[in-house]
């Protein structure tokens, strides 16, 4: 069924939920685990174009991501990390795309109006552009 999922991860508390989910479908499929982060900052969004080193952000970022892959490698799953830098959507359009992935799983927030025009954006772009099944989730309120 599913070979390589996508966990787009964006370093919040619902990560936690969605590696969670994600696992308990990845066991069922047998399936391996891509997770991606996108860092979005100032320097990350100009760091190729201007040859920028690394902001506290995005080395706060790489640091997290690994971290979570080592929770998912503890859990017997194989897994792959990936960390880019810009636009989130794209970024996780074009990971999928270009690493064979057949699910993208992602977390909502719950925003609502001018909110969810604003922050609901990567997910909107994602569904709508998307070749492969997307998996949502909303992590329970806190």
């Amino acid at each position: 069924m599913f070979h390589k999922i996508l966990i787009a991860l964006d370093h919040s508390k619902a990560d936690a939920e969605l590696i969670s989910r994600v696992i308990q479908l990845a066991r069922l499929t047998q399936a391996q685990i891509l997770l991606l982060h996108v860092s979005t900052g100032w320097a990350a969004a100009w760091q190729e174009q201007l040859n920028l080193s690394d902001s506290p952000e995005m080395v706060e970022d790489r640091q997290y991501l690994e971290r979570m892959g080592k929770e998912v490698q503890a859990q017997g799953i194989p897994v792959e990390l990936r960390h880019a830098n810009g636009k989130t959507a794209e970024a996780i359009l074009k990971t999928a795309r270009e690493d064979k992935c057949d699910l993208v799983a992602m977390a909502t927030h719950g925003h609502r109006g001018l909110s969810d025009i604003i922050y609901g954006e990567t997910i909107d772009k994602v569904r709508h552009e998307s070749e492969i099944p997307i998996f949502l989730i909303k992590p329970p309120a806190e």
